[in-house]
């Protein structure tokens, strides 16, 4: 399913909203979520997953077409947790 898709589910659920509202409801929330976790604050839906941001430390890796070694910096990476609803949702 792709983001047109969703909004798509979105406004057959909802009534008394039009696409465009579905689709802007749509970008709020994903708007919100990645400022938040930017922010590292950590956003936790009940039911669903928690968002995180995940810090990774500097390491040397190997360059696999020339199996030189390179420096790779410490970056900071999203992450996600599912909840126990949605584990048990994807096992059926």
């Amino acid at each position: 399913m792709n983001k047109s898709q969703l909004v798509d589910e979105i406004y057959a659920k909802v009534d008394g909203i039009t696409k465009k509202q579905a689709g802007e409801m749509l970008d709020t929330l994903l708007d919100t979520v990645i400022a938040s976790v930017a922010d590292g604050r950590d956003v936790a839906l009940s039911g669903f997953g928690k968002f995180t941001r995940v810090e990774r430390a500097a390491r040397t890796a190997r360059n696999p077409q020339t199996g030189a070694m390179i420096s790779l910096p410490a970056a900071k990476a999203p992450g996600f947790r599912a909840g126990k609803a949605f584990k048990v949702a994807v096992n059926r």
